[in-house]
């Protein structure tokens, strides 16, 4: 799945208070790996997630191999909305 990276973050910026605690333990991960994902991969912990960042506009686009964690923030989104 391709997305631009400005939309990766501004997904994140939309998840509730304690999401990524609740996605890493919804994916037995740990929390650095998320937000690893979400684009914190200067941090040496957690693990670096199946990603290609090609630059261009609105930060580049990202490749992700593995949409979980996405379709996990995606509907914690949905259901603060309702």
């Amino acid at each position: 799945m391709n997305i631009t990276f400005e939309e990766l973050r501004k997904i994140k910026h939309l998840l509730p208070t304690g999401s990524i605690g609740r996605i890493a333990s919804e994916l037995s991960t740990d929390e650095q790996t998320i937000r690893n994902y979400f684009g914190a991969e200067k941090y040496a912990e957690g693990n670096t997630v199946d990603r290609h960042i090609q630059p261009g506009p609105q930060g580049g686009i990202v490749h992700l191999k593995d949409t979980k964690i996405l379709e996990v923030a995606k509907r914690l989104i949905a259901e603060k909305q309702n």
